[in-house]
């Protein structure tokens, strides 16, 4: 985390916007320090202490501009990798991770019909709004759809972090280190999803498995 900070620092909206653009290809960097961050360099409050003179202070509008701009630009990368090699991947090797041909199928059925709620609301969960975009892609959900869905999400998402982050300047540490606690709840949540989800399907293909074995 302090490496992205003194990146942020040191290179504004080049940095801001270059970890905009990671976090959405799949790239678990804390937007919570990026946009929180970005919204207290815009403070002149974050620079009072005297510690941040040498930081460089940015426009708010700017920030939350760069912010969607660099969200978007990689959540469509994350996008057309999903929609390129996705599938082929999957049929390959997703045995190992106990995903079929089918489950695919399935993925983009639920995308057809809830896509856009799924791409939408998961713009600002944590975690789940830095992997979105690779199953969207995977489902080959319609790219128009997809593009206006996670614009307007990541305007939530981007425009919110920001502003706490201009409002809380002259708290910004205390702030993210709130924003981090919550964020590693979330992590261990969606683990144990995740967790109790393989269970289940490792129980399901095992029995699919049996069941096959004794009709031959």
């Amino acid at each position: 985390m302090h490496a992205i900070e003194t990146f942020m620092l040191h290179y504004g909206y080049y940095a801001l916007f270059l970890f905009a653009v990671l976090e959405s290809m799949c790239i678990p960097i804390p937007s919570e320090v990026t946009f929180g961050l970005g919204g207290a360099l815009c403070s002149a409050a974050f620079f009072t202490s005297g510690q941040h003179q040498d930081a460089k202070h940015l426009s708010i509008a700017i920030v939350i501009a760069v912010g969607i701009i660099g969200s978007l630009v990689g959540s469509l990368i994350a996008y057309g990798v999903g929609r390129t090699l996705g599938r082929g991947v999957i049929d390959k090797y997703g045995k190992y991770l106990l995903l079929s041909h089918a489950d695919l199928d399935k993925s983009e059925a639920w995308f057809e019909k809830r896509g856009g709620v799924t791409v939408l609301v998961g713009r600002v969960v944590p975690v789940i709004r830095t992997f979105i975009s690779l199953p969207a892609g995977i489902a080959e959900m319609n790219p128009l759809s997809f593009s206006v869905l996670t614009t307007l999400g990541v305007s939530v998402w981007v425009s919110v972090l920001t502003v706490i982050g201009y409002n809380a300047a002259g708290a910004y540490e205390s702030t993210v280190k709130g924003f981090s606690y919550a964020g590693y709840l979330v992590v261990v949540a969606v683990i144990a999803v995740l967790a109790v989800f393989y269970v289940h399907r490792y129980k399901a293909v095992k029995g699919h498995n049996a069941k096959h074995a004794r009709k031959n």
